[in-house]
């Protein structure tokens, strides 16, 4: 969660000097002439003076640009005491408040900017420096920023007045100031994780008038230039970043077990699962986070045990190649752990854990597997009586047939004798690959099976191989639930994690086929990685050439769609319209954002460090029709939904 507090990039803008004539004639005198002073002792009594006086002027037409420099100042000398010290937090105190409480001066010249920037500017020293803090907080701004925080302006102030909050609570020495508004604060905190998106898309991004946006809003998004699509974009951004720093502020209270009672509230809880940092704020682990620090502590623990919709949540994400897969994964082992807990979610982490029980390194550590299949048969032996379910036993006795048993027998296997399995593997995997292109699809899969069953565990580049070519059988079945299953014991073995191609593709295929968007897009974004990698051996004008898949660009664009920030927002108000006019909404809106999402679609390949001189996505139909687009076939699963797969084995 520290990663929120990672600078924003701004535009660093200069001083004006007196020849641009920035000296109006106003009652202040010129801040910026002020900041020229050369002599220390007279520059610091000016600037102590002018602070004093900002908040009691009501006619100014330079406070904008004053508090526009003065922010651009804390961003890019965020540990100068200079300005701290002369009073801006009493004075950015005060602006907030009398923006607050002085409808008609926040209405008059560009006002409506200052309690923006003076919350910002607050954010901005206290984001990195405890002293700062300690010092803003003693001169008053909380009261200022919760007035914000509860929506007494829009969510773009919101926006600030969170992110100056949650660094106040960050820090020991400010956290208990802050603290004694800690239930209204977290019951903020929540509403605004919780409504955020909706609110920025019905007051920013779904109006459908432009002339109808605040045009303060416009000009603070896009810093007076760029136009809808500038607009759109930083809107998604700021959205994201308004989640993510509520989270942040409540994992400030999480951490020290305050307010658990309110945060783990159950609809919240299910909420917090399905709140994704991923591609709009990649710095951020979205809810997963948050619950990971509640999974810590026992009350955390028994909450979120009562979810089957987190825990299931939470078995999507440690079967993903998402970059927060780890604490998905961790947080199915702190409850596994807990002997209150343990047979409350162990149904259905157990069916999703036995995949990764190979897992050599994930998130940076060691021994994955090692540490699943110790949690997962911690007490089979001792206490197999308690478990009822039929199918968490068959899982059990198979993590433990294949951790232990088999792993022994193999052990004192001979070099002679290992070589004879592998010829025999060899077979079996060829005769499947022979039925399979027959169209015997079951014969191919009971083919693999057997190989697998004869191959040593030591053989792990064979096994990804036929656990994913028996993965591709079982898309063909439409069996999407086993397809996923032997999907991520293939990429559990593939070294580095998550990095076997086909077995991304078909896993991104079967997470389509069950409508959990999320997963499909982050493996097809691996898949489409993954092929750049395998040729990155080739010459630079090969490079220059290479082209995404097709098929993968159609699956990254209906994915993207469908994970929009704003599409539940969208859902809901375009419901709203239906039923207001009893008619299917329009579909224009809907084209418009395909054409947005198709530029989306380069842009995220460029950001995760695809290399450039792409083909446009409408050059590769051309392409299929040449014959340029490789040996894949089109496989159909279901001709009455037109449901198709595209089939490779190895």
């Amino acid at each position: 969660m520290n990663s929120l507090k990672k600078k924003e990039k701004v535009p660093i803008t200069t001083i004006p000097s007196v020849d641009e004539k920035c000296c109006y004639n106003n009652p202040l005198g010129c801040f910026f002439c002020i900041m020229k002073e050369p002599n220390p002792s007279i520059r610091s009594n000016g600037i102590k003076n002018y602070f004093k006086k900002m908040p009691l002027v009501d006619e100014d037409q330079e406070l904008v640009l004053v508090l526009s420099g003065l922010w651009t100042m804390a961003m890019s000398q965020p540990n100068d005491k200079e300005l701290p010290s002369l009073g801006i937090f009493e004075c950015m105190a005060s602006l907030i408040n009398k923006g607050i409480n002085n409808k008609s001066w926040l209405q008059k010249n560009q006002n409506i900017y200052i309690p923006y920037y003076a919350a910002h500017i607050i954010g901005s020293y206290t984001m990195n420096n405890v002293e700062f803090a300690m010092k803003a907080l003693d001169c008053g701004v909380l009261v200022p920023l919760l007035e914000l925080l509860k929506g007494q302006m829009t969510w773009v102030e919101q926006r600030v007045a969170i992110r100056a909050i949650g660094h106040l609570a960050s820090y020991e020495k400010t956290f208990k100031g802050v603290a004694i508004y800690e239930e209204e604060i977290v019951k903020l905190a929540m509403k605004l994780a919780s409504t955020c998106l909706e609110v920025v898309y019905k007051e920013f991004v779904g109006v459908k008038g432009l002339n109808m946006r605040l045009k303060y809003h416009c000009d603070l998004l896009t810093r007076g230039v760029g136009g809808l699509e500038m607009e759109n974009s930083k809107a998604e951004e700021w959205a994201s970043q308004l989640q993510c720093w509520s989270l942040h502020l409540l994992n400030c209270f999480a951490i020290k077990e305050r307010c658990l009672n309110l945060i783990c509230e159950q609809n919240f809880l299910k909420e917090l699962s399905e709140m994704w940092g991923g591609l709009a704020n990649d710095t951020s682990p979205g809810g997963v986070g948050l619950i990971r620090v509640l999974c810590y502590n026992k009350d955390g623990r028994r909450c979120i045990a009562e979810s089957n919709d987190v825990i299931k949540n939470l078995c999507n994400l440690s079967r993903s190649s998402d970059d927060w897969q780890y604490m998905g994964t961790d947080c199915l082992l702190l409850l596994l752990a807990d002997s209150g807990t343990r047979y409350k979610v162990l149904e259905v982490a157990s069916m999703c854990l036995v995949d990764l029980i190979e897992l050599r390194t994930l998130g940076g550590r060691s021994n994955v597997g090692n540490t699943i299949t110790r949690t997962l048969l911690a007490d089979f032996k001792q206490r197999k009586v308690k478990i009822k379910n039929i199918g968490v036993q068959q899982v059990l006795e198979e993590i433990w047939g294949l951790k232990v048993d088999r792993k022994k027998r193999e052990q004192n296997m001979s070099d002679e004798k290992l070589e004879e399995k592998r010829v025999m593997v060899s077979l079996m995997k060829q005769q499947g690959n022979n039925s399979f292109w027959l169209r015997k699809i079951e014969e191919a899969m009971m083919k693999y099976s057997e190989a697998l069953d004869l191959c040593p565990l030591l053989f792990r580049k064979e096994r990804i191989v036929l656990y994913s070519n028996r993965a591709q059988c079982k898309l063909l079945l439409g069996e999407a639930n086993d397809a996923i299953s032997d999907t991520t014991k293939a990429l559990s073995l593939s070294s580095p994690t998550n990095s076997h191609a086909k077995s991304l593709w078909r896993r991104s295929q079967a997470y389509d086929m069950k409508g959990l968007a999320k997963e499909s897009l982050m493996d097809c974004i691996m898949f489409v990685n993954c092929c750049f990698k395998m040729n990155s051996s080739s010459s630079s004008s090969m490079k220059k050439n290479m082209r995404i898949p097709y098929y993968a660009v159609r699956m990254i664009n209906k994915q993207m769609e469908s994970t929009w920030l704003f599409k539940n927002a969208q859902l809901k108000a375009c419901d709203g319209v239906s039923e207001k006019l009893n008619q299917p909404h329009d579909e224009p809106q809907v084209t418009q954002k395909e054409k947005i999402n198709v530029r989306a679609t380069r842009i995220l390949l460029q950001k995760k460090g695809f290399i450039e001189g792409l083909s446009s996505i409408s050059e590769e139909p051309q392409l299929i029709e040449k014959g340029e687009i490789s040996k894949t076939k089109l496989e159909i699963i279901d001709r009455d939904s037109k449901k198709y797969v595209f089939t490779q084995t190895v």
